[in-house]
């Protein structure tokens, strides 16, 4: 098809403060892509970070085309797609700051977003493209922890939900983005589900699937969940948030089941000192994860540390978007959660939305809308 006209909030430089909305070339799909008219994007955590943060991406091309989570309009497909024709609806994982595709025109924040065809879904009536575009990055993390054979090596979720396992998965941090989706496919797979959160978030957590929730912030919550685990077999843990793979540790080295932790989040600080960043940071993450190592050696618990974007180039990518999210969207077995907080329509408002998720949101994820 004829070339669209295209624009972009482009990130030209590490640190670069603030997004700078510009014309950017359209780009045709391969065989094996799509293009989407972008309607909505969601903003996460991660965007904020490669902005803030030279540590992280150090492969990143520049200028830089940031968000991950889209949904919007098939505009043009691949000569080998059969999944998709132009005019669908559909929600995807965009790709752009993957090492092995590295290319703006996978980015989110533009006009006209290429995707591959095996990390989209189609999007029935029901949901809008802002209530979908939560979706992606939270589902792709918590889809490469739990069914990774490098991370717990679940078995793969379905519709209608898979016949019970009898084993209990330890979400630590379900209210998160990556926390409510892990909670609906670890059910769906066949797992009970016990997780923590704030007491605000109890009912958002059960109402997706979890069994029990406690509150991440009890002075006695590994205990607790210690003795809630009492009678049952473990699948593992999956952890979410500062200090959450320590308390994970805990919890797994006194159950009877699998030993094993999947971590979203990394052993940093809390807060960096303004001096002296880099070397602090690198220094509280080596010996984070060297605590980490000794502790999960002493317990027999084996770790992974979760790449969302792994799941692009092995089995768990097209087993998520082409098996179980079509079919799970369609009959309204999957919810996109954590729900969507719309703050301005126009690429001109990506530099605000990252700025309200990097002061910090609970429960709920940060969208705006093309």
């Amino acid at each position: 098809m004829s070339a669209l006209s295209n624009q972009a909030a482009y990130l030209f430089e590490k640190n670069a403060t603030p997004l700078q909305v510009r014309s950017a070339p359209y780009t045709s799909p391969g065989p094996d892509e799509i293009v989407i008219r972008t309607h909505a994007v969601a903003v996460n955590p991660v965007d904020h970070i490669i902005q803030d943060s030279s540590l992280i991406y150090g492969h990143l091309k520049y200028p830089a085309i940031l968000g991950f989570d889209v949904s919007g309009e098939v505009v043009d497909v691949g000569k080998n797609v059969t999944r998709f024709r132009q005019g669908d609806r559909v929600v995807g994982s965009a790709p752009a700051t993957d090492e092995k595709i590295n290319s703006p025109a996978y980015g989110g924040f533009q006009l006209y977003t290429v995707l591959l065809s095996h990390m989209a879904s189609p999007l029935p009536d029901t949901l809008s493209y802002e209530e979908a575009s939560v979706i992606p990055l939270g589902l792709d993390t918590a889809a490469c922890g739990l069914f990774q054979k490098d991370q717990l090596a679940l078995q793969y979720p379905s519709v209608p939900t898979a016949k019970s396992t009898g084993k209990t998965l330890l979400v630590w941090g379900g209210s998160t983005s990556v926390g409510c989706n892990a909670i609906q496919i670890a059910v769906a797979a066949g797992y009970e589900v016990i997780t923590t959160c704030s007491p605000r978030n109890f009912d958002l957590v059960k109402s997706l699937g979890a069994v029990q929730a406690f509150d991440y912030n009890s002075s006695t919550v590994v205990s607790d969940i210690k003795n809630a685990f009492k009678g049952r077999t473990t699948a593992g843990a999956m952890s979410i948030g500062h200090g959450a793979a320590h308390k994970c540790l805990d919890i797994l080295a006194a159950c009877k089941g699998d030993k094993a932790l999947t971590m979203v989040s990394y052993p940093m600080p809390e807060s960096t000192p303004k001096h002296f960043v880099v070397l602090q940071t690198v220094f509280t993450y080596l010996t984070g994860m060297i605590s980490l190592w000794i502790k999960a050696k002493r317990h027999g618990i084996r770790t992974g540390l979760i790449n969302g974007y792994t799941l692009i180039h092995n089995e768990v990518g097209p087993m998520i978007y082409q098996d179980y999210l079509p079919k799970a969207l369609a009959e309204n077995k999957f919810v996109p959660a954590p729900k969507a907080e719309v703050v301005g329509h126009g690429l001109e408002h990506a530099q605000k939305a990252m700025e309200i998720l990097r002061e910090g949101v609970s429960a709920k994820k940060v969208v705006i809308t093309l």
